[in-house]
C-alpha cells in the first residue's frame, strides 16, 4: 500500500475529470461557465499528471492502491506504473490543447447540450484506464469512455452523426463482447484479475487450448478498439461526422488507448517481447496484421480527398507502426512501440486541429476546394507544417526517430521484410502528406475570400507542435521512457 499522499496524487487524473464533469453538468445553461470549468479542470489534470509521472520517476516501483478494503486482484486497484503513467501526461496534454482549440471551435448550443461534461468523463475514464492494475476495472474504463465518446459524437443529432455513432457503437460493442469474454477465460484459469499476477500465472503454465482461445478473443477485441485490419473500416466512416474537437481527441486519443490495453496484454499476459512460447506463437500474427494495416490504411488515404478522412486512414495506418514493433517480440520491439504511440498520439491530434482550421478558411473539408492558406496565414502553414512533416518521417521531428526506430529493431530481430514494409508505408505516406500541405497550404485558393482562424485554435497547434519539436530534438529521454515503460512491463524494472 502506498501514503494518503501517494494514493492522492495517484487518483487526481481519474478524482478531477470526473469532479469537473459533473460542475459542467451543473453549468451547462451557461456555456461561458462552462467553458471555463472545462478548462481549468484541463490544467490541473495536466499539472497533477507531471507530478505523478515526476514523482514514478523518482522511483518506478511506486506501490499500488487498492480501493474499498479488497485484496489485490479483486478489488479497484490503480498503480502509476510506466507507461501508463507516460501516457496519462499525453493524455493531458492533448486535452488541455483541446479545451483550448474548442473555445474557437465549440459554440454555446454545444456546450448547452454537454460538450463540457462529456469530454472531462471521456478523459476521466481514459486516465483510469491507463492506472489501472487489473483486467476488468480495464474493461470498466474503456466502456465507461466509450459512452462519453457516442455523447460526444452525437451532439448535434445530425443524421450523419448519428449514422456513424451506429457504425462505432457496433463494432464498439463486438469488441467489448470479445474482451469481457477473454478476461472471464483468464480469470478462470489464473483466478486472479490482477493483470500482472495472471502474467506470472500463465508464464508458469502449459500452453493450452483455454489460454489460446483467450489470446484470441482479446486480441480480436483490442483489434476492434484499435481499428487495426481488417477492422479497421469503421473508423474513417465515424470521426469524420465529429465536430473537429471531438475528431482530434478521438484520433489522438482512442484507437492509441485500445493499442494501449493490446500491449499491456499481450506482454505482460501472454509474454510478447520476453521470451515466452505463447508469444513466440503470436508474433508471426501480429506481424501480419501490422503489415496489413499500414499498407491498405496509407492506400486508402492517397484515395480520399476529404481531409477527415484522410487523417483518419492515417489514424489507422500508424496503429499498424505499433503493432509491428510489437510484433518484434523483443524488448526493444515494445520500447519502439511504445515510443511511436507517444508521437502519434500528439501529432494525429495536431493534424486534426490543423484540418478543422483549414475548413474554417476555405469553408470546405474537401482539399480540391482548399488552398491559398501559406499567403493568408503564414503563421498557421508553419504550425501545420510540423505534425505533416512529422507523420512523413521527415527530420528532425518525432516520427522520423518512431519510424527509424521500428525499422532498425525489425532489422535487429531478423524481420526485415516488416521493416522494409514499414519503410514502403512511410514513403506512400509521405507522398499523401506532402499533396495534403500542397493542396491546403501552397496551391492558389479557389475562394477569393478566406475567413480568419481563430486565436484560440493557433495556440493550441503551437501546444502540440512543440511537443513535436521537442521530441524530435531530444528524443532521448522520451526513449530513456519507454525502456524503462518496456523493462517494466516485462517484470524486470
Amino acid at each position: 500500500m502506498t501514503c494518503m499522499g501517494d494514493a492522492l496524487l495517484l487518483t487526481l487524473p481519474v478524482l478531477v475529470p470526473f469532479l469537473g464533469a459533473a460542475l459542467a453538468l451543473l453549468l451547462r445553461k451557461h456555456p461561458a461557465a462552462a467553458l471555463m470549468t472545462g478548462l481549468a479542470a484541463s490544467g490541473f489534470v495536466l499539472l497533477a499528471s507531471v507530478a505523478l509521472l515526476t514523482r514514478v520517476m523518482v522511483d518506478p516501483r511506486v506501490p499500488l492502491t487498492v480501493f474499498g478494503g479488497w485484496p489485490q486482484g479483486f478489488g479497484i486497484g490503480f498503480s502509476a506504473a510506466l507507461p501508463g503513467s507516460a501516457l496519462v501526461v499525453v493524455t493531458a496534454l492533448i486535452l488541455f490543447a483541446a479545451a483550448i482549440y474548442a473555445i474557437g471551435d465549440i459554440g454555446p448550443r454545444r456546450r448547452r447540450g454537454g460538450y463540457d461534461a462529456l469530454m472531462l468523463a471521456m478523459a476521466g475514464a481514459m486516465n483510469g484506464a491507463c492506472l489501472t492494475n487489473d483486467l476488468f476495472n480495464l474493461y470498466v474504463w474503456f466502456e465507461l469512455a466509450l459512452l462519453a465518446a457516442l455523447g460526444l459524437l452525437t451532439i448535434d443529432r445530425r443524421p450523419a452523426q448519428i449514422d456513424g455513432a451506429i457504425r462505432y457503437a457496433a463494432f464498439a460493442m463486438l469488441a467489448a463482447t470479445f474482451i469481457l469474454i477473454g478476461v472471464g477465460m483468464i480469470y478462470g484459469m489464473t483466478g486472479t484479475l490482477d493483470i500482472r499476477t495472471a502474467g506470472a500465472v500463465l508464464a508458469d503454465s502449459p500452453a493450452s487450448v483455454a489460454s489460446a482461445v483467450a489470446a484470441a478473443l482479446l486480441l480480436g477485441g483490442l483489434m476492434l478498439k484499435s481499428g487495426l485490419a481488417p477492422f479497421h473500416l469503421w473508423l474513417p466512416a465515424s470521426y469524420h461526422t465529429a465536430p473537429t474537437t471531438v475528431a482530434a481527441v478521438f484520433a489522438g486519443l482512442l484507437t492509441k488507448m485500445g493499442f494501449y490495453a493490446l500491449l499491456l496484454v499481450m506482454v505482460v499476459i501472454f509474454g510478447v517481447g520476453r521470451g515466452a512460447p505463447g508469444g513466440a506463437q503470436l508474433t508471426p500474427l501480429l506481424g501480419g496484421i501490422a503489415a496489413l494495416t499500414m499498407l491498405l490504411c496509407v492506400a486508402g488515404a492517397l484515395g480520399q480527398t476529404d481531409m477527415r478522412r484522410i487523417l483518419a486512414y492515417h489514424v489507422v495506418a500508424q496503429v499498424g507502426y505499433m503493432m509491428a514493433a510489437l510484433a518484434l517480440g523483443t524488448r526493444d520491439g515494445v520500447t519502439a512501440a511504445i515510443f511511436y504511440m507517444v508521437h502519434s498520439m500528439i501529432v494525429q491530434a495536431n493534424l486534426f486541429f490543423g484540418a478543422g482550421l483549414i475548413r474554417r478558411a476555405s469553408a470546405s473539408w474537401d482539399l480540391t476546394r482548399a488552398g491559398g492558406i501559406v499567403r493568408r496565414e503564414p503563421l498557421f502553414a508553419l504550425l501545420f507544417a510540423v505534425p505533416v512533416l512529422s507523420l512523413s518521417g521527415i527530420p528532425p521531428f518525432s516520427g522520423f526517430w518512431a519510424k527509424l526506430f521500428v525499422i532498425r529493431e525489425s532489422l535487429d530481430a531478423d524481420m526485415a521484410w516488416l521493416g522494409g514494409v514499414a519503410l514502403l508505408a512511410g514513403l506512400l505516406t509521405i507522398v499523401s502528406m506532402s499533396t495534403f500541405w500542397s493542396d491546403a497550404c501552397w496551391k492558389d485558393a479557389r475562394r477569393t475570400s478566406m475567413r480568419a482562424v481563430p486565436k484560440s485554435g493557433l495556440v493550441a497547434m503551437a501546444l502540440l507542435s512543440a511537443a513535436t519539436v521537442v521530441i524530435g530534438l531530444m528524443p532521448q529521454w522520451l526513449w530513456s521512457i519507454a525502456q524503462l515503460s518496456a523493462r517494466l512491463l516485462e517484470g524486470q524494472g
